[in-house]
């Protein structure tokens, strides 16, 4: 029996070699294509998901009708067929930001409102930005290519299973210097950096779904009672990061802008949750001017109050168990 189990265990390693290869050949190949290409093979992958397989179109109907409720089935139609254009070109972005030069990255992603953020940085203090699912999240990487090189951009992410395609996945994140953090180890590694007074500049794409015993607060977003994340507010405060919003706009296909929107000088000042309710306030309203740039096929709103105060038990604000377990 231990015979097999090494022989499968062999096996499954040299797949996932062979598969981490594979991938990134295809993927460097594809992202040396100039971008008009790649466009051109967004257009065509529109049309498979868009009306063959209609990815996950239940999941994108029901978060556009229960977010706006007042538009008319015409305008959520428009709306989810912008959203399959715009989510076909992300995709053929990030696969482009495996070899685009600096300069090219600079003149499609721009940053504005920089100047409270530099003066933050230059002070020695560290920043931290609140991002949302919206635009081109993965092209924000390139803010170091905006930043003095004393200052080091930092981004949280949740680590692959398979270690291969995580590191090929870093690689590609990492490629205009905004070092990724897993989010298990991102207090400690800030910390760090304080302890060694190195100014950061942190990103926070803070609209995930918490798990069940994560959840803390709940609030109103776009016409949903919503748990959120508040992960992100911890750790700004017990930092003491100056706190901005990351303001995406869609320019034109392939041409994004980020305002850096002050929240918080001083976050250890604010009221608790103040920072998150603010951050999900300031997203719901990029989104509602622009809503197909946002990712509408993630199943946002799948937890449930209702489910929340049936199954878990809490006691002062901490899910402690799930209950009759």
């Amino acid at each position: 029996m231990a015979f097999y189990e090494l022989n499968a265990f062999r096996m499954k390693k040299v797949l996932n070699e062979v598969g981490y290869v594979l991938v990134y050949g295809i993927w460097y190949l594809l992202s040396l294509l100039p971008m008009r290409l790649l466009y051109v093979l967004s257009d065509l992958l529109y049309l498979i998901m868009a009306y063959i397989l209609r990815y996950r179109h239940r999941v994108i109907w029901k978060n556009l009708s229960s977010s706006f409720p007042e538009k008319s089935h015409e305008e959520l139609v428009k709306i989810e067929k912008d959203f399959y254009h715009w989510f076909c070109d992300y995709l053929v972005e990030t696969i482009k930001l495996m070899t685009i030069s600096a300069s090219e990255m600079q003149r499609r992603m721009k940053f504005t409102g920089l100047e409270q953020f530099n003066k933050a940085l230059s002070s020695g203090q560290s920043c931290a930005i609140y991002l949302g699912h919206y635009g081109n999240w993965e092209w924000i990487t390139s803010l170091p290519n905006w930043l003095p090189c004393q200052v080091q951009c930092c981004q949280l992410y949740h680590p692959l299973e398979n270690k291969r395609f995580d590191r090929l996945f870093k690689r590609v994140r990492e490629r205009h210097k905004a070092l990724c953090i897993p989010m298990h180890n991102s207090l400690r590694k800030i910390l760090e950096f304080k302890r060694n007074n190195q100014a950061i500049a942190v990103g926070y794409i803070a609209d995930q779904v918490p798990l069940w015993w994560n959840i803390h607060h709940w609030l109103d977003f776009l016409h949903h009672d919503t748990p959120v994340l508040t992960g992100a507010e911890r750790i700004i405060k017990h930092t003491g990061q100056v706190c901005f919003y990351g303001d995406m706009k869609r320019v034109k296909r392939g041409y994004y802008e980020c305002e850096m929107k002050l929240m918080a000088s001083n976050p250890k000042q604010c009221e608790k949750w103040e920072l998150t309710d603010m951050y999900f306030r300031m997203l719901e309203e990029t989104i509602r001017q622009h809503p197909a740039c946002y990712l509408w096929s993630h199943n946002r709103w799948k937890r449930t109050r209702e489910e929340f105060e049936r199954d878990w038990e809490v006691v002062d604000g901490k899910v402690l168990r799930r209950k009759n377990d």
